[in-house]
């Protein structure tokens, strides 16, 4: 009888062990929990992997895996293969939060190509009449004129509402806007999106995912104009026009502080963007696209633990650590999907369970140009050094048979500069006041505006 006990306590052991292999986030999620906060849903989206459906943190350990960094407070993220797509761990990745200005990359996505670079526009005061009191705002004023350039560096570096409304408007319209970006993300197969505002204020319903915001972020940086915006960490905005003198301009810099530094944050090396955001109910959210040692990852953060300052930086760059050390070592939990259009050979793309569209998306018929236009040149900005031009001939277009056979975009050579530091400016919260939280998501964060 002791014998078949010692036997019993052996194999119920290993089955503990087990589980925690496959599930190594369990323990720490049972410390950490507060019954204050919000809880991911039970059911969750599988597209992409059943792993990435189920709650809590997704990690094969093994041989040589380095474990998750400690402390991660995210209630949701993901670091993915650029280039592969392959899900290297992920948190929740499926639940669907506020994205704040983490949208503006599909906004970005969709209506790029869409104008030219150096049009120029005059706004109006009905333009500006929209933005949302308390947003982030690069400085637009009205009945001066601006080119599309000088607008877009306004989106990327100061998340201005302003500037997206003025190109929403040169697009067709707000309405036309986000009919077209839930269009373009349905086509993503970024199901879990719900559009609508195109500068991502918070609104009634308006969700997104840390596993649609990623795939939004490797579809964005297929476009060489998205790459350099993105990547900007300082430019000269024009200013104010005076009657009899010359238009004066304005340094702004990039919001994103593993770009440009901060106070308890160094610039991330091999940083090249994406995209940084904050509103009252998001809380902070983050999605960044690094290179190391010739692999490209993508991390997305959302909703970290306000206690700390900058947290949403601080536990991607932990994130992106890990992934690069985990790379080659470590399996799969899942896969980014490949957008619809892109035959992989399959004839159809699919999801699992929960891969439908979001209750509410918007199935209108909001066109997008597809036409490719040329990047304008970035004169009084300084960039990363983003070496992101096709090397060699690899991978020169995204057309069917190269993602067949290689199942990644065109997104190698990113350089591997780290961000000049420069002088702080301070990070405009998206907005101070916000509009009651999407229903769907059933949280309200009750906490202040970001004053960083």
């Amino acid at each position: 009888m002791p014998v078949l006990k010692k036997i019993a306590l052996t194999v119920t052991s290993a089955a503990l062990l087990s589980g925690l292999v496959l599930n190594p986030a369990v323990a720490a999620d049972k410390d950490k929990s507060d019954d204050k906060q919000p809880k991911p849903p039970g059911v969750m989206s599988s597209l992409g992997g059943e792993r990435l459906s189920m709650s809590g943190s997704q990690v094969n350990l093994g041989p040589g895996v380095p474990v998750l960094p400690k402390g991660l407070t995210g209630r949701s993220w993901i670091v993915a293969d650029a280039e592969n797509g392959d899900v290297l761990a992920a948190h929740n990745s499926h639940w669907r939060l506020p994205p704040a200005s983490t949208l503006k990359m599909l906004f970005a996505d969709t209506v790029l190509p869409a104008l030219q670079p150096t049009q120029t526009h005059k706004v109006t005061e009905g333009e500006l009449a929209g933005v949302g009191e308390g947003s982030s705002l690069v400085g637009i004023k009205e009945d001066h004129t601006y080119t599309v350039h000088d607008l877009w560096l306004g989106v990327f570096l100061r998340s201005g509402n302003d500037a997206v409304h003025v190109l929403s408007e040169m697009y067709g319209g707000i309405p036309q806007t986000v009919a077209a970006m839930q269009k373009h993300a349905e086509e993503l197969q970024a199901l879990d999106t719900v559009v609508v505002s195109p500068d991502g204020y918070d609104a009634p319903r308006q969700v997104s995912s840390a596993y649609d915001l990623t795939l939004i972020a490797r579809s964005g940086m297929q476009k060489k104009d998205f790459r350099e915006y993105a990547a900007t960490a300082s430019a000269d905005f024009p200013g104010e026009k005076k009657k009899g003198k010359k238009r004066d301009s304005f340094e702004i810099q990039n919001t994103n502080r593993l770009i440009t530094g901060d106070i308890g944050v160094d610039p991330y090396q091999g940083i090249a963007g994406v995209k940084n955001g904050y509103t009252t109910h998001a809380g902070n959210t983050f999605t960044g696209v690094a290179e190391r040692n010739g692999k490209v990852l993508l991390v997305t953060v959302m909703n970290p633990s306000a206690e700390e300052s900058h947290a949403v930086y601080k536990e991607a760059a932990k994130l992106l650590d890990w992934g690069f050390a985990a790379s080659g070592k470590v399996t799969p939990v899942g896969e980014l999907v490949p957008p619809k259009s892109v035959d992989t050979g399959t004839g159809t793309s699919t999801g699992g369970k929960g891969a439908a569209p979001a209750a509410g998306a918007d199935q209108g018929t909001g066109g997008r140009a597809e036409a490719a236009h040329a990047s304008a040149a970035s004169k009084g900005s300084s960039g990363v050094g983003v070496a992101l031009a096709i090397i060699g001939g690899l991978l020169v277009a995204v057309a069917a048979a190269v993602f067949l056979v290689n199942r990644r975009w065109p997104l190698a050579g990113l350089g591997g500069r780290s961000a000049p530091e420069t002088k702080d400016t301070g990070e405009a919260a998206d907005q101070k006041e916000a509009a009651e939280p999407a229903a769907s998501v059933g949280e309200s964060t009750g906490k202040p505006a970001d004053k960083a």
